[in-house]
């Protein structure tokens, strides 16, 4: 597993975007792993990602997903790369 530093959900609040959110902790749950996520709802700060699609997973300022809700299993994959 690569050194994690930080994980960002980015989205617009909505019910699809929050299920991401909590889908991304559990994922760090699962793994035993002490990483903050920070959930990112302000547009200027999404479009600074480059992100369309929502909901969108920034794992060390590298954007790894968009426009897809990924289940913890799918998640702790994106981690592994």
């Amino acid at each position: 597993m690569k050194n994690i530093q930080s994980i960002k959900v980015l989205g617009m609040g909505c019910k699809t975007c929050h299920t991401q959110y909590e889908n991304v902790k559990k994922a760090i749950s699962n793994l035993n792993l002490d990483i903050k996520v920070e959930y990112i709802t302000d547009i200027e700060k999404v479009m600074e990602y480059g992100v369309m699609s929502m909901p969108g997973i920034v794992i060390n300022e590298e954007v790894v997903s968009t426009g897809k809700l990924l289940k913890p299993k799918d998640i702790i994959k994106l981690m592994e790369k």
